[in-house]
């Protein structure tokens, strides 16, 4: 608990902690490059387990691993982003991810470093593809002019890449009754992940929603300055201009803890309702999302839910 702790109150300070480890040789380039992913979604790293083929799987698919009682997808990671691995793939990392456990096979892991968001940088104009959301700068010793960089995965994109639902992404008939915002208004919304956003815009306009997307918290913080300057140049309120603010908790420059406690002690913004939707789970996190002020959170992704709490959240 004293682990869970601390690591919550570094989105005080807008850092996070960054467990790093290696796929293998890249196909393009033969060097074998770091990749990272936020030490909050794994529950645990472990030498590879026995595991099972399941018929059918695809490519990617390793197989099926019994982990504590546990029957978890095994999910060949090098093989998704064209990696091969000089000794094997020979450590499982077992995550939390958007309401299910899959396991992660990698060829080895590093480190765990503790980093601020504002080191991370969006890669999605710079990367070709669809896997990797964002780029993270380490402190290089040997050259601190040249900083270790560290590809951060859309981890949501690959889950739905190797294990794709067999319902549509977003069902207008799940996603309940059409929700009328006060005219004129629009929900902001703040994720770095494509695929996530794509999934937003569908649940939204199912709902008949309009809405302001943004990739980073940092883009929506400064979306909101603009539109309270507009806004007041014009005799109004962000409130006559923002209905709601729905933002994902991970993301470059700024991540959503920051976001929403920013927009709470902020005069011009404070009565904005804000959603936190992300992939993050467990209890540590939601109860850290009540003490930055956040008016709801709810997990990524099932548009249902996500209607659900964008209309119980504007009803109260």
């Amino acid at each position: 608990m004293r682990d869970i702790d601390e690591r919550t109150n570094l989105t005080n300070n807008n850092q996070f902690e960054l467990l790093l480890f290696r796929l293998g040789e890249s196909d393009q380039s033969a060097q074998s490059e770091l990749f990272g992913i936020n030490v909050f979604k794994v529950r645990e790293i472990l030498v590879m387990p026995q595991v099972t083929t399941v018929v059918g799987g695809g490519p990617a698919m390793l197989g099926m691993a019994d982990i504590r009682g546990q029957v978890i997808p095994v999910i060949d990671l090098p093989k998704m982003v064209g990696c091969t691995p000089r000794t094997g793939v020979n450590i499982l990392l077992v995550t939390e991810y958007a309401r299910s456990t899959q396991g992660f096979a990698v060829e080895a892991v590093e480190e765990i470093v503790r980093l601020e968001w504002n080191q991370v940088v969006s890669a999605e104009n710079s990367v070709r593809g669809d896997m990797v959301t964002s780029i993270a700068k380490l402190h290089n010793e040997a050259d601190p002019a040249n900083p270790r960089l560290v590809q951060v995965l859309d981890v949501e994109q690959i889950l739905r890449d190797v294990l794709p639902t067999r319902q549509p992404e977003v069902d207008p008939k799940t996603v309940g009754p059409q929700l009328t915002l006060r005219p004129g208004t629009k929900i902001l919304a703040a994720d770095d992940s494509a695929f996530a956003r794509s999934l937003i815009e569908q649940g939204l306009k199912a709902m008949g929603v309009p809405v302001l997307m943004t990739k980073t918290g940092q883009e929506a913080w400064q979306q909101l300055g603009e539109i309270a300057d507009h806004a007041a140049a014009n005799g109004r309120t962000v409130q006559d201009e923002i209905a709601l603010v729905l933002t994902d908790l991970e993301m470059p420059e700024m991540d959503g803890f920051t976001l929403t406690r920013k927009i709470k002690a902020d005069a011009r913004f404070k009565s904005i309702p804000v959603v936190i939707h992300s992939s993050l789970s467990g209890t540590a996190s939601e109860d850290h999302v009540r003490k930055v002020g956040a008016d709801a959170y709810v997990s990524k992704f099932l548009a249902k839910d996500l209607a659900d709490t964008i209309r119980g959240v504007l009803a109260r």
